[in-house]
């Protein structure tokens, strides 16, 4: 079986190359006269039933004629690209490039083409889809929805250059639709000019690389009530560094080795002539863990991708101004990131999830010991997973019989979301969501519907210290 994938990587690797070269060598009207060229050369051969040969010799000429006048014709260039420094998966942006006219003579009729790295994959991970693609045919299971590339990173649109005088800069507005989270790589600009019949384009490139970061796509999330109640936090808000402890204290008493000297009651300690320390209120206040299900074979999973994407709308909505909220996977080793009260922004999780790579190396229960390890401290866990086997089965299990309120939310494949049973969650199946690919946003909707009353107490009902 690998002899027969490696040749047909190498088709595939070389048909989307060739098919790459024309696209940007051809004009629209170029590629359709390529096409009839090419049916022409087909059929030419059954002289007696058609008069197609006629039309080889015509277009054949009107090719070659096209690529000679293509080549008289060069242009110097410089340019600068002015990218944002971050850009969301499924949501176009635009973007300056300002190009500069290098050449003695008036340069009209030029269309801007971006250069992005190659996205053709490695064979492994070529391999990989062909196989995860196979095991959906022999187990029956079709989707109504178009099959997506999974390789392909982003759709820029062609923009026109206005007139650019000798010596001169001009400003191109340039549309870009990223398509997948991660590091978006350009590798250099191109400047097409189309031949006097319209049919073939001459190419001047300028390397130009630079990169921009793509946060994953997030859906609009409604009010979902989440599992948890306030938890008292050892050291309480000096866990926010830029919100620091509570200006209201509640006592004061003798200064102790290690305490910070911005707490020295200045006033108190002249009077009674030793260091006097303000004396904090412990605080209580309510602490989730976002538990991302990273453990799956598919690298270029739509279900991972699709997990991510969910993971990163309860990061964006969740209010960490008043909480706080953790973000735990695991990856080449164990993550626990830290969001809200000033420790850190929602964005800075925000471009982790961008980079957060499927884990195939490890097994589930490094997740587990990692959130077990964790789970006095936090309020409730929100677990996305990426399936419902009986090791994540048991997982959500434990963190019930530990007292830990849980919000399970399990993505799947289209038309599988009716094959899950909640099993440990049976008896909350309100907590329990399934959520299927293409129908995410929907799901979600469904899932705060059925959602009960938050479980979230006010700080007047906090537990006594």
């Amino acid at each position: 079986m690998t002899p027969f994938f490696k040749v047909l990587y190498r088709l595939y690797r070389f048909s989307s190359g060739r098919w790459h070269w024309a696209q940007r060598r051809f004009t629209r009207p170029g590629l359709a006269v390529l096409g009839a060229l090419i049916l022409a050369a087909l059929l030419a051969p059954d002289t007696d039933n058609n008069v197609t040969y006629q039309a080889l010799p015509l277009l054949l000429f009107l090719l070659v004629v096209a690529v000679g006048l293509s080549r008289l014709s060069q242009t110097r260039f410089s340019a600068t690209r002015l990218l944002p420094k971050l850009g969301t998966a499924g949501c176009p942006f635009n973007y300056r490039i300002l190009v500069k006219n290098l050449s003695g003579k008036v340069q009209s009729s030029l269309t801007l083409l971006e250069n992005l790295a190659d996205p053709r994959p490695s064979f492994e991970d070529w391999v990989a889809v062909q196989r995860a693609e196979q095991k959906l045919l022999r187990s029956f299971q079709f989707s109504t929805r178009w099959p997506t590339n999974p390789f392909k990173l982003a759709v820029v649109k062609e923009a026109a250059v206005p007139l650019a005088p000798p010596g001169q800069e001009v400003e191109v507005r340039v549309e870009l639709t990223p398509l997948r989270r991660g590091i978006l790589r350009f590798t250099g600009i191109t400047l097409a000019r189309p031949d006097p019949l319209g049919l073939f384009r001459t190419l001047a490139t300028l390397p130009l690389p630079q990169t921009v970061l793509i946060l994953p796509k997030r859906y609009l999330l409604p009010a979902i009530a989440l599992p948890g109640t306030v938890k008292y936090q050892e050291g309480g808000v000096a866990l926010a560094t830029s919100v620091g402890q509570s200006e209201e204290y509640v006592a004061l008493r003798d200064y102790r080795h290690g305490d910070p000297l911005r707490h020295i009651h200045w006033r108190s300690w002249a009077r009674v002539g030793k260091p006097v320390v303000k004396e904090f209120e412990d605080e209580f206040f309510v602490r989730h863990a976002l538990v991302l299900d990273t453990f799956t074979d598919q690298r270029h999973s739509e279900v991972f991708e699709e997990a991510v994407s969910v993971a990163a709308s309860f990061a964006c909505t969740l209010p960490t101004q008043e909480s706080l909220l953790d973000l735990l996977f695991v990856g080449p080793q164990s993550y626990c990131f830290t969001a809200g009260r000033g420790v850190a922004h929602v964005e800075q999780m925000l471009e982790i999830l961008a980079s957060v790579r499927a884990c195939n190396d490890q097994p589930f229960r490094a997740l587990e010991n990692l959130v077990l390890s964790h789970v006095e401290v936090v309020s409730g866990c929100i677990c996305v997973l990426v399936a419902w086997d009986e090791e994540r089965r048991s997982f959500v299990g434990k963190l019930r019989a530990l007292g830990v309120p849980v919000q399970v939310l399990v993505i799947v494949p289209p038309g599988q979301g009716q094959t899950l049973e909640p099993g440990s969650m049976r008896d909350e199946p309100d907590r329990f969501s399934v959520l299927e690919v293409g129908q995410i946003e929907s799901g979600l909707a469904r899932a705060a519907s059925s959602s009960p009353r938050p479980l979230v107490n006010n700080r007047a009902g906090s537990p006594a210290r």
